[in-house]
């Protein structure tokens, strides 16, 4: 569904788009639907469909708090080593998609090296690591797409994390994708030095 905002010259429409039809929109397009609806956490295809993410139940929202937490404090004691983001944030990849990973850092180099262009609203570059977490809604299928996106993109290391199997899969450039059963904690690797995930705050 898709809702036009109000404005004094329009009214509110709600449109039902079946899942046989698909939205395209260019990056332009794309830039101001996502600043006319700021409650909506908006993607982009690298074909230009726009994909509209429904809010989170509670539990994903309580998992997702859990997970970027850490990552934050991990990030107050390496700030110098480059930024920390959430899951509000939209980077525009090298296809031209607009992906909004739940959580990601960035090097420090590879953030400088960007323009002030470049680094606009959505800045243009994919995140050094990625984090997926699904939710009931999710269909693995299309997350494990995304992850492939990210790693094909740049990307040097991806989690994608699944609380209903208990389940996280591995992403690294150039090898096979590593299938974790209930671990209690994932490392960052020489990505982000330091930084330990602890999986019985995102379990639980």
């Amino acid at each position: 569904m898709v809702q036009t905002p109000a404005s004094p010259e329009t009214e509110t429409l709600l449109i039902e788009l079946p899942k046989t039809i698909g939205l395209y929109v260019t990056q332009e397009q794309f830039a101001a639907l996502a600043a006319a609806n700021r409650d909506l956490r908006l993607e982009r295809t690298a074909r230009g469909e726009l994909i509209v993410n429904p809010p989170t139940g509670w539990e994903t929202g309580e998992r997702n708090s859990s997970l970027t937490g850490q990552l934050y404090r991990w990030y107050e004691d390496s700030e110098d080593l480059g930024k920390a983001f959430d899951s509000s944030t939209g980077f525009i990849l090298p296809n031209g998609a607009t992906r909004s990973p739940d959580a990601s850092w960035v090097s420090r180099e590879r953030w400088q090296a960007l323009t002030p262009e470049q680094k606009g609203t959505f800045p243009n570059i994919c995140p050094d690591f990625v984090v997926e977490l699904r939710s009931r809604s999710d269909r693995l299928g299309s997350l494990q797409t995304k992850m492939k996106e990210y790693i094909d993109n740049g990307a040097l290391l991806g989690w994608l994390i699944d609380p209903q199997q208990r389940r996280v899969e591995i992403y690294r450039p150039r090898l096979a994708v590593e299938v974790l059963e209930n671990p209690t904690e994932l490392s960052g690797e020489a990505v982000l030095p330091g930084f330990v995930l602890n999986l019985r705050r995102v379990w639980d």
